[in-house]
């Protein structure tokens, strides 16, 4: 795996024996960010927009578990992590508390036609700083963190540039 990380980034042992959780806000060439919408059958945030991310798997690491979950959710792959975003602790009902990290990443493939997890996302939206609110749904008000986080991607991505 070819990945480009850039300078300052330190993944976690993921080893360590928390759950942890890796997350890709994608931004393509022309400052939008991938969003992905969770199927209603989903255990948990069913029908909520999303990032792509997922668990990581036993002995998997942090940048593995990042380059998986972009291929397994759209088809793309990573070829760069260009920052880190976010750091989160929570828990979504099971008493169990995931260490998820947010990361600013970069991808190949073909952006127009992303290969949806069948059965896990059933629509995608690309969104820039004037659709980032379409992310909201139908949540308490104070939950949108995707919304948040994807904010926080656009701004740190046009930063960086």
């Amino acid at each position: 795996m070819s990945v480009r990380v850039a300078e300052g980034i330190a993944f976690p042992d993921t080893s360590d024996g928390r759950r942890w959780v890796a997350g890709a806000v994608i931004v393509d060439g022309r400052g939008r960010a991938f969003a992905q919408r969770r199927s209603a059958t989903r255990k948990v945030f069913p029908h909520c927009w999303d990032i792509v991310g997922g668990h990581v798997e036993d002995g998997e690491g942090m940048l593995d578990a990042l380059s998986r979950e972009v291929a397994e959710e759209t088809g793309w792959r990573l070829t760069e992590v260009v920052a880190e975003l976010y750091r989160l602790d929570w828990d979504p009902g099971d008493g169990i508390t995931r260490r998820e990290i947010d990361y600013l990443v970069r991808v190949d493939g073909d952006l127009d036609a992303p290969a949806l997890e069948v059965g896990k996302h059933t629509e995608y939206m690309w969104v820039d700083d004037s659709l980032v609110d379409r992310l909201r749904d139908a949540r308490d008000p104070g939950d949108y963190f995707i919304t948040d986080i994807v904010r926080m991607g656009l701004d740190t991505a046009r930063t960086l540039g």
